[in-house]
Order: C-alpha cells, then structure tokens, then sequence
C-alpha cells in the first residue's frame, strides 16, 4: 500500500510512524492518556481504513482519521496535542510552499505531478521547468492573488479554479485561430514578417509554426481548419502548371492536354502528401514552452469551402490527412502507433453521409481511421446549426476549441458571423456530487446550497476575468497583434475582445451521474434521473444567462473534461461523506453529463439520451461510446456515424491503440491491481514497465499517452462496452 507525501512524492505506507507519532505525544504528558494495546489499535484501524480506501492515501487523510481515533478513544486532550502539533507544523511548511514540491518534480519522484497530464513527459527538462514555474504560480495564486474563500473551495474539492499553474501570467485558456487571415494577409513570428505563402506546402510549414507560437502563449487548445489551407492548393496547381509546361516546352515533347492535366495533378498530390505530414509530423515533435506537444485540433468541414474547386481541393487535403492519421507514426522501435495529437475532427453533412453522395469515399476512409486510430471525431451540421443559432437566427457549423470548449454564436457590428480570432477566458468547475450529498436529499437544501455554490463560482470567474482586463496586446503579439485572435495596436489593451460575446468564459460542471443518485436514488437513464438531471442543467444555464445579462461577458456552460481532477473530487468527496455506494464508493467521479463508465447500455441509446445533454452545455461537451477493436466491422462504425449525424451534434468512438516495446505485442494493454494499486500490463510477456510500452486511451476529449492517476485509470478500467 502506498501513501502520497505533502511533497507529492509516495512511498510505502508504514504503520510503525502512526504508532511512534502517537506515542511521542502519549508519553509527552506526565501521566500518559493511551496504553500502547490501545495505540496499537488505533494505527492498525488506519491500516485497515486505508487499505478500504483502495488507492494511494494523502499523509493529511491518514492524520485526520488518527484525530478520529483519539476521540473516539475518549483521549480528548491528547487529540488536542495532536491537533496543535499539526497546527505548528503546517505553520512552519506555510513560511515557504514549494520548495519542497520543486524539489520533488526534479527528482522525478512527485507521484501527482507525474500523473497530471496525460500528455506531458515529467523527466523532461522542458516539462519540469513548467512544472516549476506552475508551481510557483500556483503558490503566488493560492497566497495574494485569489480570495481565501476561493482557495479553500478548491482545496476541498468544492470547486475547481483550474489552470491556477498559469494563472500568475495574463493568460487565457483556449482559441479559434484565424489561420485564414494570417496566411492571407501575412503575419509576424518572433520579429519576423511572414508573407503570403507560394504554395500549399509552404503553407503547412507556416501554419505548424503558428500553432507553435499560439501554444507557447496560452495554455489550452486551440484548432485550425483545413479550409483555410485549401486555397493553397490552387496556388500550387497553377504554379505545377507553370513548372510544367516549361520542362516541356524545354524538352521539345509534344504532349497532350489530357497528359499535361494527369502530371500536373499528380504532382500536386505530392505536394498535398508532404504538406499534411508537414503538419502531422511537425505538431508531434514540437514541444511548446509548456514543455508538451501542441494542443490542436484539425478542422475538416467540406462546407467552409468558398467554391466547387476550392471544396474538391479541401477533399483532398482531407484524404491525405485521414491516410496519413490512418498509417500513424513510428516510435522509436520503428513501429507504427497512435500519435496523441492533432486531435482532427470531420463534419457529417449531407455531401458525406450517405452511400450515394460524392464525398462518402471520405466518411469511410474516416471510419476506417476511427476504428485503428481513434480520430477523428465527428461534429454532425444538421445537429450543430439547430443547436448554435445567432441573434439572426441563423444556425452556423464550427469547430470547438481543442478537445470540447465551444464558442457561443457571435455576430460582430457589421452583421456577420464571426468564430475564427476567438477565445476563451478561462474555466472554473463546480463539484455536483457535493452539493447533492451536502443537501442529505432535501431538495430545498439542494437548490439553497446550489445558490450559494453559484455564487461561488460566479465570483471566482470574475477573479479569471479580471486578471485578464488590462492585458496589453504585447504580452503576445502573436496572437493580439498578428493575426491569431486580433490585429491590435502595441501598447493597446484587449478588453474590449473580453465583454460583448466576443469571448466566452466558463462554468464547468462534473459529477451530475453521482449528484442526480445521491439525491433520488436514481440513474440519467430512467425518468425521474433524466428530469432531475435535464432540470439541473438548466439552472446553470439560467445562472449564465443572469450573470451575462448583468455584465455583458458571455458566461457558458462547459461539461469538463477531468482529467486529474477528477481524482482530488473523489478523494475530497470521500473525507467529506465517507463512502456512499453508487456515489463516492470510486476514486473518480463522472465527466460532465456523461451516462456513469460501468452503466451498461448500448452506443444508440448512450447518444440518444446524451445528446439532450449535451445541447444544454453550449460552452462545450462531447459524447463517446466505448467499442472493441472495430477494424474488421467498419460498417457497424458507418452505422454509428451515421446515428451520430442524425441524433446529437459531437461524438466519438473510443478504442484502444497499443504496443509492447518489450515482446511487440500490440492488442490491448490491462490493467491489474498490484498490492493496491492499479497497473498497466502486458497480457503476453507481463511488462509493467511504463517506458516500456506505447499506451493511448480517450481521457477526456482528446487521446493521452503518458499514463494517468489512479482514479483515472480506474475509470478506464471500469469501461464498459457500448457496442
């Protein structure tokens, strides 16, 4: 059994230091409280206490159940003792908060640092310097930048501020890059002028720089659309066709026009396949200033073409990306995997999504991608233009930001749509599961308590907002002088892109599976679950539409994608309420509104029911249904696209993608639980070596490859099929 230390480090648990701890403050009295029978008792409970907890126990949750023991003992004035000597103690590791946590990060044995991200490496050199830089931001955030009340909550697992690492810097979340206007109209990267590209491969080159930059200053996602890549492949072609015609007429040849049309194309299609592994390749070998790949995700959407040529063109673009997704990229054993990133999505319309439409050649190289390489994912336009309607009450289709963070519909000053150059302020969650088990299943007390949380997190997003007010366009001019979100003089500030829907900040929410069961006893999928839960939902709404009303920012619901997170909500709800069966008897608790892991139900009804969710979560959701290796029943993915056009407006299919660097196995890896704690495994040679295997799962939106926390990884364990 392991524990967790305040530094983050773990190390086996001993029961030999509770008893000494408890018998130095025994015996520190003249007459002792507690015969040593009786302190033995109390640390072989812990012992058993912990063992029930079935994960890795924080030094603090150990301390707090020894206080328990004391009491319940009758030994009130050695508890005290206790109590105060924890008091001093944590006075004394106060004077100064990260030293300790550093030092563990660089030694590569910080268990929570090691686990919280899925994509970032932490014995990098560059992934520690941002861990230490976080941690001293999350320091400077925690002690003179955000209210007590607010650190507390989140401390408890009441809310969530997310991203507080960041936090220090005028930084926001995630963005819309306008790569449209930055190829077309040049930009400027790290004090140098980037004209209008010349070709389509030049083109890809630039952009994977952008993507760079645009990473390197803010810390979520962001996404580009292939459709502003298509007009290059003109410029190409008539460029080919220069180049061409000019080695024949070199050459004396008399060729045909047909023939001419056939060189020309096919050299295009060259210069398409290097310019999409440009991207595919560049993205995965970049690392940012945060010390990871970028975050971004691939936009493909036939109908953001201007014209029939620049959309057969955008075809084409998509066909290389899908094949070259399709085949993966080597690791360093040569084999081909599962890359994390870009995460690419592919929008089902009308020209895709039957058998008889021109582009359905596209919706089954897509599938076939799906079933081997989990990407891409699938946005459907019937859904989404009922779903995101503007105040002209027309419905658009686009891409979210990243993994799930969607932009509300926004028309500028002259009347036109406008989502690419936007962004998001920043997130702060709100823990469902603690307000239901708070209320004890009084509904008064439920929505009494849910005001207050409201409020809570109301004031804590404002804290989000204001720390970005005043930001000067320098801070990144990459993104507010040069294109990737506004073309802003130096010295100007970006405040008025935070007010009038121009960007989004967010209300997430988590746990509404555990929140909806503890307070009725009933699941999202029979009646009186699915009406609570839907009611639920629209009081966050409700609450957004009030704050944005009163101060013109445009609040929105965001089902969060936990990753790390949602292992401190379970730990915290458990010290809070102790173990509840079907609420916190797991070490994490549900995303968002999703239907719970183990439910069993299959992918229809699971999207079905979801997408009446999901469209109350304007600020960013996304549904998955979790199948088996698909690979040879491409038509049941077909079948699962095609529904997913028709029912609900973001879904994805979850397989599994994995290699065994050891024996070369490469089905699925499993989980096991060792001593309890849970491990990965080869079935075949048994290796439980990390760095020995190639392992990448769905977390929470995207694909993660460097390995999770415990509650996570229980989470996948827990995966129920869906088809």
């Amino acid at each position: 059994m392991k524990i967790i230390k305040r530094n983050g480090s773990e190390e086996n648990f001993n029961i030999e230091k509770i008893i000494n701890a408890v018998k130095k403050a025994n015996n520190s009295s003249e007459k002792p409280f507690l015969t040593e029978e009786q302190i033995n008792d109390i640390a072989d409970y812990v012992e058993y206490k912990c063992n029930k907890m079935g994960r890795a126990v924080s030094v603090e949750e150990i301390q707090d159940m020894v206080e328990d023991q004391l009491m319940a003992k009758g030994a009130f004035e050695l508890a005290r003792r206790y109590v105060r000597y924890r008091y001093n103690r944590s006075l004394i590791r106060k004077a100064n908060t990260t030293d300790n946590r550093i030092l563990s990060l660089i030694e590569c044995n910080n268990e929570e640092v090691k686990q919280e991200n899925s994509n970032k490496n932490p014995t990098v050199n560059s992934v520690q310097r941002d861990y230490m830089a976080g941690e001293v931001s999350r320091d400077l955030t925690r002690r003179m930048l955000l209210p007590p009340d607010i650190v507390e909550a989140d401390k408890q697992g009441i809310i969530h501020f997310h991203d507080s690492d960041y936090f220090a810097q005028h930084m926001h979340n995630c963005d819309l890059v306008d790569l449209d206007d930055m190829l077309q109209n040049g930009t400027v990267i790290s004090d140098t002028l980037i004209e209008k590209p010349h070709s389509f491969s030049t083109a890809c080159n630039i952009a994977t720089q952008i993507i760079a930059q645009v990473a390197s200053n803010q810390y979520g996602g962001q996404s580009i659309s292939l459709a502003h890549l298509a007009p290059f492949v003109q410029i190409s072609r008539e460029k080919i066709r220069r180049e061409t015609l000019a080695e024949i007429e070199e050459l004396g040849c008399d060729v045909s026009e047909d023939k001419v049309n056939s060189i020309i194309e096919q050299r295009l299609r060259n210069e398409v396949n290097k310019g999409v592994q440009t991207i595919q390749y560049q993205v995965v070998t970049l690392l940012t200033t945060n010390g990871q790949a970028p975050f971004v995700t691939v936009f493909m959407y036939l109908n953001e073409a201007r014209n029939e040529q620049e959309k057969k063109d955008l075809a084409l673009i998509i066909e290389e990306t899908l094949k070259q997704r399709h085949k993966g990229v080597k690791n360093e054993d040569g084999v081909w995997i599962t890359p994390a990133f870009p995460k690419l999505i592919y929008v089902l319309e009308e020209d895709n999504i039957t058998e008889d439409s021109k582009y359905w050649y596209l919706t089954e190289l897509a599938a076939k991608c799906t079933a081997k390489r989990m990407v891409p994912d699938y946005i459907s336009e019937k859904v989404m233009l009922q779903n995101k309607i503007d105040k002209n009450g027309e419905g658009h289709c686009y891409t979210c930001m990243g993994c799930r963070s969607f932009l509300t519909p926004y028309v500028d000053e002259n009347g036109n749509p406008k989502y690419y150059g936007r962004f998001n302020q920043g997130v702060v969650t709100v823990n469902l599961v603690d307000i239901g088990l708070s209320a004890n299943r009084d509904m008064d007390k439920f929505w009494k308590i849910f005001d207050e949380r409201m409020e809570l997190c109301h004031r804590a997003l404002q804290c989000r907002h204001e720390r970005l007010t005043g930001t000067l366009s320098d801070a990144a001019p990459i993104l507010w002088q040069y294109g990737a979100l506004a073309r802003l003089k130096k010295g100007e500030t970006i405040d008025k892109l935070l007010h009038g829907g121009y960007s989004t900040i967010s209300l997430g929410y988590a746990g509404l599976w555990e929140c909806v069961y503890s307070l009725n006893g009933k699941k999202l999928t029979e009646k009186e679950g699915k009406e609570l839960g839907l009611q639920i939902m629209q009081k966050l709404n409700d609450y957004c539409a009030k704050w944005k009303k009163e101060e013109n920012i445009d609040y929105s619901i965001y089902g969060t994608p936990l990753e790390s997170t949602t292992y401190k909500f379970a730990k915290c709800l458990q010290k809070r309420f102790g173990i509840i069966k079907g609420v916190t008897d797991k070490n994490y608790i549900t995303n968002s509104y999703h239907v719970h892991v183990s439910e069993e139900i299959n992918a229809f009804d699971k999207l079905k029911l979801e997408s009446e969710f999901q469209a109350l979560s304007p600020g960013g959701a996304i549904s998955y249904v979790e199948v088996p290796n698909m690979q040879n029943n491409i038509p049941a993915v077909l079948q699962v696209i095609k529904f997913i056009y028709d029912n609900i407006m973001y879904a994805e299919l979850n397989t599994k993608s994995d290699y065994c660097q050891v024996c070369g196995y490469d089905g699925e890896i499993q989980i096991i639980e060792e001593d309890g704690k849970l491990l990965w495994e080869c079935p075949k040679c048994h290796n439980h070596d990390q760095d020995k295997m190639n392992v990448a799962r769905r977390t929470c939106g995207y694909i993660g490859t460097q390995f999770w926390n415990q509650g996570r990884t229980q989470e996948i364990k827990e995966r129920v099929l869906h088809l």
